[in-house]
Order: structure tokens, then sequence, then C-alpha cells
């Protein structure tokens, strides 16, 4: 069993260093307006859940929305109350979720698309949590500019209109500099000036100025780091101004224990890999096995956001002077690789094993494959292993009157895989100092909802199992009950991709052996032939 019980000591605080005159984490956030753009998205969720569930005497949370396929805000937020993220909180606080107020707008608009009303509305706003980006690599230039760029300068822009804000939280990535091997948690310089960059974005059409994007991002590995650099810049830039901090997660992935394991609701990062290996659609990647996956549990990540947005709040309204050890902008690298790793290969390894314990009720065929940093052999298993069996099985749905959608699926596969070539090619060295140390300064009585070190040690293995069952229950609605209907099945696959070997290596020798009679032929019908035109020569 894989466990996080090799860190370096060193790295963690030795002792407790909270402040006892501080308010506890809920007598902070007790009676606040809070802000929250992402609402929707992953981590925006999971923090309000959190912040509704252990903070229960906040005021309202503002989550801004926008409509989105003929559904209104209102029936939206009716729609996420109803996940399963949030069935804890139904069943202990359901008069918390009338604290979830939406409010229309969108960060790619200016000033966030916020009605008057709304903006009066939210006046008393303190906390802003700007958890809100795209986080596609494809995403054209402009398009990321103006969401994760522009939209994070409106932001700034609104905080500056509230008075009674006492902490602003920008979201970033740790990936915001990957042409650094050391990330540390400071601001490191611009990679163009972002007050041009929005100007370009407003003024010239998309085509154009995806022509010249390679050359003007510093040939950076796509738009999404490009623009959360930016917007970095411009955080620091308003440091002076308002009460700002930047938190920088790394690989944000399925939920520990906090409120269920397991939770998901994308297949990004390690769990869509091991659900693609888990189906039996993704047979093959080229990256380096030893290469560490830097990845984060997100209730892990949102306790910290939580706890940071604590302190800086209570030195805002304490009046507190920031010391010189300290920063006077606060950066916090959300990652913990320094302290335990799993490396890729570790992954796939996981996922195999996991894969015969519990496997998917969707599984298409047999489990398979594995990692080679030899990109042609990787190119020839993509053609073999999945271009050519998704092109003969929707063939064969079609015959069968079904819609065909693997080679579809296998082209999006690919295009990730792609996208995500410079990000498992390469290793950083996070330091990550403030983000371990904010864990020491939580007063005893917010340990139990708070505490965020418990990560460091515990069985990778376990929390991977849950990370597969999170995926069967909320990814793809699989039940628990039908795991040993599944497991029957995965050993009728295993059958047949067995006979299928065997009969394709026959098929094989076959031919070898056809095409050596072939020549064994012509060189007897040569060397007869030589030999009748020297009798013939002799006579």
């Amino acid at each position: 069993m894989h466990t996080f019980s090799n860190h370096p000591i060193g790295l963690l605080p030795t002792e407790e260093n909270y402040d006892p005159n501080k308010p506890t984490i809920a007598e902070f956030y007790s009676g606040r307006d809070i802000f929250v753009t992402g609402g929707t998205g992953f981590m925006g969720k999971v923090l309000i859940e959190k912040l509704l569930r252990s903070c229960g005497s906040v005021n309202r949370i503002f989550i801004l929305m926008r409509e989105k396929k003929q559904k209104t805000i209102q029936e939206r937020i009716k729609d996420m109350q109803q996940q399963p993220l949030f069935d804890l909180l139904r069943e202990r606080h359901k008069d918390a979720l009338d604290k979830m107020i939406p409010v229309g707008g969108d960060v790619s608009l200016l000033g966030l698309g916020l009605s008057s009303e709304d903006i009066q509305m939210m006046r008393d706003v303190s906390i802003i949590f700007h958890v809100a980006a795209s986080v596609r690599f494809d995403d054209p230039l402009k398009d990321a500019i103006l969401m994760n760029t522009r939209g994070t300068r409106e932001v700034m822009r609104l905080g500056q209109s509230l008075k009674n804000l006492c902490v602003l939280m920008h979201v970033s990535t740790t990936y915001s500099n990957p042409d650094r091997y050391v990330i540390e948690e400071k601001i490191f310089p611009a990679y163009a000036d972002w007050r041009d960059t929005i100007k370009l974005a407003e003024q010239m059409d998309e085509e154009t100025l995806d022509t010249f994007a390679p050359k003007y991002m510093s040939f950076l590995p796509n738009t999404y780091v490009f623009t959360k650099s930016l917007a970095e810049q411009i955080v620091d830039e308003y440091r002076e101004e308002l009460p700002l901090i930047l938190f920088r997660p790394s690989i944000v992935i399925s939920s520990m224990k906090d409120p269920i394991p397991g939770w998901m609701d994308n297949f990004n990062g390690p769990v869509g890999l091991l659900v693609g290996c888990g189906i039996g659609i993704c047979r093959t990647m080229y990256c380096d096995p030893n290469n560490v996956a830097d990845f984060t549990p997100v209730d892990v990540c949102i306790k910290a956001m939580i706890v940071a947005a604590w302190k800086k709040g209570t030195a805002v309204i304490q009046s507190t002077p920031i010391s010189p050890e300290s920063p006077q902008l606060p950066v916090y690298n959300c990652c913990i690789s320094n302290l335990r790793n799993c490396t890729m290969g570790q992954i796939v390894d996981m996922g195999k094993t996991l894969s015969d314990e519990m496997p998917l009720d969707k599984c298409l065929w047999a489990p398979g494959g594995g990692i080679t940093q030899i990109r042609i052999r990787n190119f020839i298993r993509v053609m073999l292993y999945h271009i050519l069996p998704a092109i003969l099985i929707d063939n064969m749905l079609k015959l069968t009157g079904q819609r065909p959608f693997l080679a579809k699926l296998q082209r999006k596969i690919y295009n990730a895989n792609v996208a995500l070539e410079y990000f498992i090619l390469h290793n950083w060295d996070f330091k990550n100092s403030n983000f371990i140390r904010l864990a020491s300064e939580i007063k005893p009585e917010d340990n139990k909802d708070f505490y965020y070190r418990d990560f460091i040690e515990f069985d990778i293995t376990l929390y991977f199992r849950n990370c597969i069952l999170g995926a069967r229950r909320y990814l793809l609605n699989e039940k628990d009950e039908n795991i040993p209907k599944a497991l029957t099945n995965l050993r009728r696959l295993k059958i047949v991709d067995k006979v299928c070997k065997f009969l394709i290596a026959c098929c094989f020798l076959y031919l070898i052996f056809i095409k050596l009679d072939l020549l064994g032929l012509v060189l007897y019908l040569t060397s007869y032939r030589t030999k009748y035109n020297l009798e013939l020569e002799a006579m």
C-alpha cells in the first residue's frame, strides 16, 4: 500500500502558532456578505457548501451566474443545490441554502455584467473569492484574455467600490509561470503588459490575435497559463489599494473526505486518466512515468482558502501591522508534492489494480496499456489501440442503428493529451512554506472543521479507490450495487481480449509463413531458371 509517510519533517511547523485574541473562523465569517465568482464551478461549489455548513452564521453568499442552456440563474441555483455535494447541508441546515443568492453577470464582460440594482444589493459585501476562470488550454487568446485577465481587473474595480471590504482572494494556479523550475510564493516578472494585452483583445479580431499569439505569449504552452500570469500582475498592482490574497492551487481533484469522500464533477486530472483506463479507451500515454503528479484534494484546497481569508481579514480589521517577514501580498502555493509524491507510473499501476476491484459498468474493453517515453511508440499505440478500434466499433454501431461516438471521443482524448504534454513531461519545485504554516495558525476550536494538514499521511490507494467510487457515482451515474455485475462483465471482456490477441498473433504468424513460402518459391524458380539457362548455354 502506498502512503504519504515519507514527507520531510523539517518542512512542517513543529508547534501551534495561533493568536488567542483572534476570533474563530466561524466568528469571523458570522454576519458577513460574501461574493463568489466561479461559484458554479468545481472549486466554487465546494467553497460555498463549506462556508454554509461550517460557518452557518454567514449572512448571504452572492454567486455570479449567467443564464445557460436556456435556464435562468434561479433555475441553475436550484439545480446546483440538488447535487450530491449539498446532501449533508440539505439534511442538517436546509435553511442555509436560502443564503445562496444568484446574481446575473459574466466575468468576461465589463463591470462583470452586473446591474446597478445588484451592485446596490451587494454594497455590504466584505469578502470576495474570485474563483472564476476559463481552464481550457485551447481557448482563443482573445477569449482567454477577456475572461481570465480583464475579468480579474473588473473584480478589482468592484472591490474598490465596496467600503466594507476586508479581504479579496484571487485564485490563480501554480502553473502560471511554467517556464521556471522553482516556483516560490511570490510574484514573478511579467511576460507582457496586462494593460496593452487587454487593449489588444478589445480591439483586434480573434483570428488576427491568434496569428501572433505564440510570439506574444513568449511561447508559453497555452493561453490559460499566459492569461493567468497576467492576472497575477493585476493583483500585484492593486496590492496597495485592496486587502488582497493570491492563492495558487495545483491540480485540484476529488475530495478526500469533506463533505463526502471522492466527490468530483469533472474528468480533469488523474481521475479522468483513471476513468479512461477503466473504461478501456485510454491505453497509452506519452510521458515520463517517474514524473510527479502534483494534485491536491479539493476539500484540502477549500479549507486552506477559507483559513487564508480569515487570517488576512482579521489582520485588516484589527489593523495589524505587516511584519517585515511577511509579504505585503500574501501568496500561497497550495500544493503538496514536496511533502509526499505520487508519480504518473504509480497512478497508472493503481488504476490497473483498482479496475480489477471495482470495474466500471460502462467498460467497453478490458483495461490495459501503459506509459511510454518513446514518441513514435506512443503514436503507433494510438493508431492501433485508440483510432482503429474506435472506427471499427463506430461502424458496428452504425450497422445496428445506434449513434457512433467513440471516434469523436478518442479525438478529444488525443487533443487533451497533446494539451497536457508539456505538463506531464516536466517537473517543478513548488515552494509552499506559507501554505503549510497557515495550518499551524488555526485556533484549537477550528481544528475540527478547518484543519487540513492531515492529507500529508494517508493511504493513497484508499484515496484513489474513493476517487473511482466517486467517479462511478457522480460522473458516470453508476450504482455501487452494480459492481458484482461489472466484475462479471470485466471477466468476460478479459477473455475476449485474450482471444482477440491470440487470433491477431495467429494471423500475423500466418502471414509471415505465407510470405516465407512465397519467398522460397521465388528463390526456387530463380535458381531453376538460372540452372536451365546454364544448361542451354552448355549445349
